[in-house]
């Protein structure tokens, strides 16, 4: 099945990390209610390391949306090289902080809903593409 014939199956899932900014996440939902994201927060990770983090996401299968240009690349590099063979990572999006929330939002609704959730696989995504 494919977006085009109406499935929702294979849209992308997301996770924010616990900073992540809760304005665009209530504009996404606005304009896309059916989107499939949790928080951090509503998960119970509010204090969870980024290395753990991204196993978190990796066990529920969510791309993880963040805002962390300092540490998340790094730790997202490492995390790939000890899967092992054969395992992979939903994907890392990195949402620029001083990007107009307007445009995030928007971004992230494209991906939303213009990709599949495993074309995102072990990437490492900045928005805007």
């Amino acid at each position: 099945m494919s977006i085009a014939d109406g499935s929702h199956d294979h849209e992308p899932r997301f996770l924010t990390d616990v900073n992540f900014n809760a304005r665009i996440l209530v504009g996404l939902r606005r304009i896309a209610p059916t989107v499939d994201l949790i928080t951090a927060q509503s998960a119970g990770f509010h204090t969870t390391p980024d290395p753990e983090l991204l196993a978190e996401a990796r066990q529920l299968d969510r791309i993880l949306l963040t805002h962390d240009i300092n540490t998340m690349p790094d730790h997202f590099a490492t995390f790939l090289a000890g899967l092992p063979e054969g395992e992979h990572s939903p994907g890392v999006m990195l949402v620029a902080q001083e990007l107009a929330i307007g445009i995030a939002i928007q971004e992230l609704y494209e991906v939303w809903s213009c990709s599949n959730h495993e074309e995102w696989r072990d990437t490492f995504t900045y928005l805007p593409l």
